[in-house]
């Protein structure tokens, strides 16, 4: 026995479907209030293998029309309660019957009258006087034109359905990705986190985490994947998965950020396609009161200090994996109680505005330190709604990540 396979079964049945209405024949509707005029066009639409319907008013015609769905309607101008133009402003209005095409049958065929039958929503004319071959070439077009616009519908809707799959499964992935960042609040006693994500699609590359290490040290990375989507989101995952504690412990042997990111660096090279990451890890060192950070084509990190100064951390050396051999250093910076780190993707700093000028840095400063003394939630929100100001966009071009930490005084 041939071993059954459900997919198979899905595409015969499908196959069947199709085969089936392939043979249907087309469906004209003839709408004339002359039983005689109709009588014989419909013999001869019958004569070339098409189903007929008729009608002898406009609202009876638009009601069948709405019923049967035919691919072509022929239509006389003159009839009572609905003449032929304001059928087709009816038929027009309703989206469900719009690939119906109409050709409009008239004994007056000057060049303004046409117009006006095709201004409102006629397809083509056919004039009552017409021959027997003008007649069958203006219905065999009508009935390709329609079956083109009912073929484009189906693509549109199939497209349309599978779009709506994947906006399900990236709201989903995105989840997934919200679910590793870290939770807001107490860190260390006297630590503060709080930090905002805003990807630009419904899944962006950017993730960042901070980790206790001990009593008194904190680790943090922010990282950023070249592009947008689930590719990108999947790699950044992947790299998050290397900066796990254990993780390192195996591969680094240390918590040292110029250690991770050579370490990191070896590990994930180009792709292919020319995909990177950049990134920065740091440790905030309690005892000391220092921070320590390597960065990889990164450079979105700043300290305000509590005098109400900002400096940013050193320009950024390459990012990973264009160099295999390359090795990156750790950089030492005071971080004394009253200081606030913030790590952000380039994605806020970088926004355009309508004539292409960057917020840049300097405006992020000036909004850092113009919310000096409120809440980290509040200077992170305030930075954001501002960049999103300058930019005049709902959305950001890029992903935008932030999180602040803040030694309590």
């Amino acid at each position: 026995m041939k071993p059954s396979c459900p997919q198979a079964d899905v595409i015969d049945r499908s196959g069947t479907v199709e085969a089936m209405a392939a043979k249907e024949p087309p469906t004209v509707l003839i709408v004339d209030d002359d039983p005689v005029a109709r009588l014989a066009m419909a013999g001869r639409i019958k004569k070339l293998g098409y189903r007929v319907r008729e009608a002898g008013d406009g609202l009876s015609g638009l009601a069948l029309l709405r019923r049967e769905r035919p691919e072509l309607t022929i239509l006389d101008w003159m009839m009572p309660d609905l003449d032929g133009p304001s059928f087709c402003e009816e038929v027009r209005k309703d989206s469900s019957i719009g690939s119906s095409q109409i050709l409009m049958m008239t004994s007056n065929d000057h060049p303004e009258h046409i117009a006006e039958g095709l201004a409102r929503g006629a397809d083509d004319f056919l004039s009552k006087a017409a021959s027997r071959q003008e007649i069958i070439a203006r219905v065999q077009a009508g009935i390709r034109t329609a079956k083109l616009i009912r073929q484009l519908e189906q693509v549109t809707e199939e497209l349309r359905n599978k779009q709506a799959l994947l906006d399900r499964e990236l709201q989903a992935a995105a989840r997934y990705v919200e679910s590793l960042l870290p939770v807001p609040g107490m860190i260390l006693p006297g630590v503060d986190l709080d930090h905002l994500y805003r990807p630009s699609l419904a899944l962006g590359g950017d993730l960042y985490n901070v980790v206790r290490c001990g009593d008194d040290s904190v680790g943090l990375y922010l990282l950023d994947a070249s592009g947008h989507g689930v590719s990108s989101a999947l790699r950044s995952a992947a790299l998050a998965t290397f900066l796990r504690e254990d993780s390192l412990l195996r591969y680094v042997g240390s918590r040292d950020p110029g250690a991770i990111v050579t370490e990191a660096n070896r590990l994930f090279p180009l792709t292919e396609r020319g995909d990177y990451f950049t990134i920065l890890v740091a440790r905030l060192d309690l005892r000391d009161e220092r921070l320590l950070y390597a960065t990889a084509g990164h450079s979105g990190a700043c300290i305000h200090r509590r005098s109400g100064a900002v400096e940013w951390f050193t320009p950024p050396s390459l990012p990973l994996g264009f160099d295999p051999s390359h090795r990156y250093r750790t950089v030492e910076m005071p971080f004394r109680p009253g200081d606030r780190l913030y790590v952000l993707s380039d994605g806020l700093y970088e926004v355009p505005n309508s004539r292409g000028e960057l917020w840049g840095k300097e405006r992020l400063a000036l909004a850092l330190q113009g919310t000096a003394g409120r809440p980290l939630k509040e200077v992170l929100s305030v930075a954001v709604e501002e960049a999103a100001r300058w930019s005049g966009q709902d959305c950001f071009p890029d992903d935008v990540a932030v999180m602040g930490i803040e030694l309590k005084e």
